[in-house]
């Protein structure tokens, strides 16, 4: 099997690169040679490499940015998906994308399922969602797994923020009113790698699956639970989490707005694919100690 993965150099495709090896050849395309930016040089890529899967980790996902950078956002988000499906059907290559908690507006009371109608309030949230729907108009074989509060051991992330903040201050504020579930970059690549793994046996039905982590907790709590971790393991910190302050929303305000509760069901994902989801703590105990 050819896997061409795009995303390669950022902190879910490093960790599908380790992933998908037992699966297939991985064909790394990471934005040097393959910027999802540029749609013409995206298609060429991926038809040269003639893979029999295509996963692409790429993503516009500078939330904030997002809203001043709606046309590069879109190009990325929304419009690079339907290229990358195009050429799958034109293979007959199976597509996996990555889509966000942020498609829904986060106003229920409890976690959303794939039938609930996405509102999504942001840049961000909406072009993800513009994404998902290009890829699935190209009538490609596809899945796309609806992630949430991503943290891999590299890259830009809130755990590797929050331990660098405590680092170098003596307090910190963080928003406790937005719950969601913080969910690995190693997770999201195991359970891709055994998708796929399972899908040479049983074919899965195209669509759209929830994949995350198990449980809840609020930024607040995550950023006490990394700090704890860290000082646990002797790094040095200066705002433990006794230090840090739990705020609003509205204390906290951003360019865009965040779901205040953006749990997902992955009941569908687990009944589907037969795999087992680790609470978020354990999923988190070895990236942090990467990290660290």
């Amino acid at each position: 099997m050819r896997i061409a993965l795009t995303g390669s150099g950022g902190q879910v495709g490093f960790e599908l690169r380790r992933a998908l090896l037992p699966v297939g050849e991985v064909i790394p395309l990471d934005r040097g040679g393959c910027d999802l930016a540029n749609l013409d040089g995206l298609r060429a890529a991926l038809t040269a490499a003639r893979p029999d899967v295509i996963v692409n980790a790429a993503a516009y996902t500078a939330v904030d940015r997002a809203e001043s950078e709606p046309a590069l956002a879109e190009a990325i988000n929304a419009e690079a998906p339907g290229v990358i499906g195009a050429v799958g059907r034109e293979l007959g290559a199976r597509v996996v994308h990555y889509s966000t908690d942020y498609v829904f507006e986060g106003t229920l009371d409890r976690p959303y399922t794939e039938t609930d109608a996405p509102h999504p309030q942001s840049v961000y949230g909406r072009t993800k969602l513009a994404g998902e729907a290009a890829l699935a108009a190209t009538g490609a074989r596809h899945w796309i797994f609806r992630t949430a509060w991503v943290i891999g051991a590299r890259g830009h992330n809130f755990a590797r923020t929050m331990l660098r903040l405590a680092a170098e201050r003596d307090s910190l504020r963080v928003v406790a009113d937005q719950i969601g579930t913080p969910t690995t970059a190693a997770l999201i690549a195991d359970v891709t790698a055994q998708a796929l793994t399972r899908d040479g046996e049983r074919p899965a039905e195209d669509g759209i699956y929830h994949l995350t982590a198990t449980g809840h907790t609020s930024w607040h709590g995550l950023a006490c639970h990394v700090i704890e971790a860290a000082r646990a393991a002797g790094h040095p910190i200066k705002a433990g989490p006794e230090s840090v302050a739990a705020i609003s929303t509205e204390d906290f305000p951003t360019p865009a707005p965040r779901p205040a509760d953006s749990r997902l069901a992955t009941d569908r994902l687990r009944q589907v694919f037969g795999v087992h989801l680790p609470d978020w703590q354990t999923a988190l105990e070895h990236t942090l100690e990467q990290i660290l």
